[in-house]
């Protein structure tokens, strides 16, 4: 056995970090953390692990021939992270906090058990009116006037993305309120002009051919978009005071 492979499947590490009831013995190529996470994260890739690793959110173990692997405690890891990323929008300096208390044995932030490599049945990434509807449990009627006043939108081949889900869950809990399609327009709009802001803050970090910087530019976008919509929901919150004092 060459010395590579001696160090992929060596004594289990002692686990000072978390999870701690998961292997920590370092047996993954990045090729298999990537089989891994794509059912549940589509977009991750090579350059975004690394520009992780470079964030100290995950430390693989190189070999003697300099290549990268991981454990199963480092695909929870980095479960934990994208998890928070796309659910919660966090900054990863807020991520790497919420890892160090995990580490020290704080449970307020610890997710359910999970087993690496068998993830859960990831949902669909592309709906059909008709599928989108019934996953919402609206008529296919209220998704054609979410499309017709520009609040939901569709792909060139005529389908709707996994964010359209949320949109049109929200817009069916504000229609049992009376507001209707057109009155969604004017969010529609803030919130293009919200996503136009980002794009101009991390345009120097996307023209760069860098996996690195492209992955920088990734995160800065979810982190600067997500405090974009906090400062609206202040504004709202700010306006309707009077109306709940």
């Amino acid at each position: 056995m060459n010395a590579s492979a001696q160090r992929a499947v060596g004594p289990e590490p002692a686990g000072t970090t978390w999870p701690h009831g998961v292997s920590h013995r370092a047996t993954m190529r990045i090729s298999d953390v990537l089989t891994a996470l794509r059912p549940d994260f589509p977009g991750v890739s090579h350059s975004k692990l690394r520009f992780l690793e470079e964030q100290g959110l995950i430390e693989p173990v190189r070999t003697n021939a300099g290549y990268r692997q991981y454990s199963p405690a480092d695909v929870e890891r980095l479960r934990f992270v994208l998890v928070e990323q796309r659910d919660s929008y966090l900054p990863l300096k807020v991520i790497k906090e919420r890892l160090h208390e995990l580490d020290d044995g704080g449970t307020e932030h610890a997710p359910g058990p999970r087993i690496a490599g068998t993830p859960a049945e990831a949902a669909p990434s592309r709906y059909t009116t008709e599928s989108l509807a019934a996953a919402a449990g609206v008529q296919t009627e209220f998704v054609d006037s979410l499309v017709e006043a520009g609040v939901l939108r569709r792909s060139p081949g005529g389908q709707h993305d996994a964010a359209s889900l949320e949109i049109l869950r929200l817009a069916s809990a504000l229609a049992e309120y009376g507001v209707e399609a057109r009155h969604l327009r004017s969010l529609r709009t803030a919130s293009d002009r919200h996503v136009s802001l980002v794009q101009q803050i991390v345009a120097p970090w996307r023209s760069q051919q860098s996996p690195s910087a492209r992955a920088h530019a990734g995160t800065m976008a979810a982190e600067v978009g997500e405090t974009c919509a906090r400062l609206h929901r202040a504004w709202v919150h700010e306006g309707i005071s009077d109306l709940t004092s």
